[in-house]
């Protein structure tokens, strides 16, 4: 996986269509879903659409929310992402996304392929970016096998006329259907196993409720036939939960499933724990999972000897580390 962690946005008739095909912009998702897609807005680094989403539409591109605004300061970030404009044509200097909000974020025009933009962008510290359009943004991104998740909100009208939502081959799969009041959500992750499951824990980390002294963390169990048996996330039902251990209680541990399974995991599992007498590392060797894929080892400042993934290694569980994910780990831990 490279950075940025490109996650792709968009709200589509039940026939296809982002649009209609009259003057005026067709609002497709009900406010639940608008709502939706302010609080992932809140959770990136930035925000990319295409010039002609700037000519038609006229977007501003900020976090909407007064109190997602102020959850961002309090972790060290801008009130709104940086806003992202590729256009190869001059951009109207009048434009919205130019002229307001300019106290809650920068924008930058862009010109260039999707390659040299996400370097570009990579090298400004934008860790997650999100892609709202249009409809070439959106096709040109996934045919540089550039979108790492892809969110499609389907909305219950036929449109019948308009520019579709339309891509390149390519196989997504599909981590989680849920409906958005009269709206359905359909989430997809592209690449290998490993690659798909432990950008999903990562992503769980960046909803752990806040801590100044203990680490956000996000875990996804999967079955051998990728089933997803349980997830969790540190803080999710208590303050000294950890990901691993909440995600654990939630799988009965005499599923024949549990010894095949892999559990992905942000951070590195704890071996020692103040907070608790069970380390994680414990919980998993006491559920017989064989396999941990994590992102990022615990810093040493931490970890006693022998460390989490030692112990597991040495009680036979396959670990699998992924340096090229340590970043997008370590984006919800800014202040450890």
């Amino acid at each position: 996986m490279r950075l940025p962690h490109v996650l792709a946005s968009a709200a589509v008739s039940i026939d296809g269509f982002l649009d209609d095909d009259t003057p005026e912009r067709l609002v497709l998702s009900g406010p639940a879903d608008l709502d939706r897609v302010d609080a992932e807005r809140a959770g990136v680094d930035a925000i990319l659409v295409g010039g002609d989403t700037v000519r038609a539409d006229d977007p501003r591109l900020l976090v909407r929310s007064p109190q997602r605004r102020a959850d961002r300061l309090a972790r060290g970030l801008g009130p709104s992402p940086l806003r992202v404009v590729l256009s190869s044509r001059p951009v109207d200097p009048g434009a919205r996304v130019l002229t307001e909000g300019r106290d809650l974020a920068d924008t930058v025009v862009l010109c260039g392929t999707p390659d040299e933009v996400l370097d570009h962008l990579a090298a400004r510290g934008v860790v997650r970016l999100m892609i709202e359009g249009g409809a070439r943004v959106h096709r040109d991104f996934l045919a540089a096998r550039a979108v790492d998740e892809l969110q499609l909100a389907i909305a219950p009208r036929l449109v019948g006329a308009g520019p579709r939502f339309t891509g390149v081959p390519a196989q997504g799969h599909l981590v989680e259907t849920r409906p958005v009041e009269q709206d359905v959500l359909l989430r997809y992750r592209f690449g290998d196993a490993d690659t798909r499951w432990l950008a999903e824990a990562c992503s769980l980390a960046e909803r752990c409720p806040p801590s100044a002294s203990a680490f956000s963390v996000g875990c996804v169990v999967v079955a051998a036939d990728g089933t997803v048996l349980a997830t969790g996330h540190s803080r999710r039902d208590d303050v000294l939960d950890h990901a691993e251990e909440v995600a654990l209680r939630d799988v009965d541990h005499a599923d024949p499933r549990l010894p095949g399974a892999t559990i992905y995991t942000s951070l590195e599992p704890c071996g020692q724990r103040a907070s608790r007498p069970t380390t994680c590392t414990q919980h998993i060797l006491d559920a017989g999972v064989g396999r941990v894929v994590m992102a990022w080892r615990e810093p040493p400042l931490f970890v006693g000897t022998p460390s989490g993934a030692a112990r597991l290694a040495e009680a036979g569980v396959e670990v699998v580390e992924r340096p090229e994910f340590v970043e997008l780990a370590r984006r919800p831990n800014l202040h450890r």
